[in-house]
């Protein structure tokens, strides 16, 4: 499987997708703010990532709003958050094979650097 899950209007997934050429590879794409991500999704997404908690952005600016941060979560919490609102999701994640890499840190997209090649 090659997929990527993305929100269109952040410039950090773009320069991402372009940094490592996904955007010429033929992966999939699916940008999360015009087609939601369904449960099944989420859920294949878990299973790779080992968690909920591995998917989640403690960024969204929801996150300070709803007051998350000094709330105790749980697996159940981060799932239902996600499906709820898009921007709980790391962006960009991306699915090479059997792999997951979530979210924008260095060390993330070296691996993915890695993998795609």
């Amino acid at each position: 499987m090659r997929k990527i899950f993305y929100l269109g209007s952040c410039t950090t997934s773009k320069a991402i997708m372009k940094e490592t050429g996904i955007d010429k590879k033929g992966f999939e794409m699916q940008d999360i703010k015009i087609e939601k991500i369904t449960p099944g999704q989420l859920d294949e997404m878990r299973k790779m990532a080992g968690s909920y908690e591995a998917l989640f952005s403690r960024r969204a600016i929801k996150y300070k709003e709803l007051g998350l941060k000094h709330k105790k979560l749980d697996e159940k919490d981060y799932r239902k958050l996600i499906l709820e609102e898009y921007t709980f999701l790391k962006r960009p994640v991306i699915m090479v094979g059997n792999r997951i890499f979530a979210g924008s840190e260095k060390k993330t997209v070296e691996n993915l650097k890695k993998a795609l090649e």
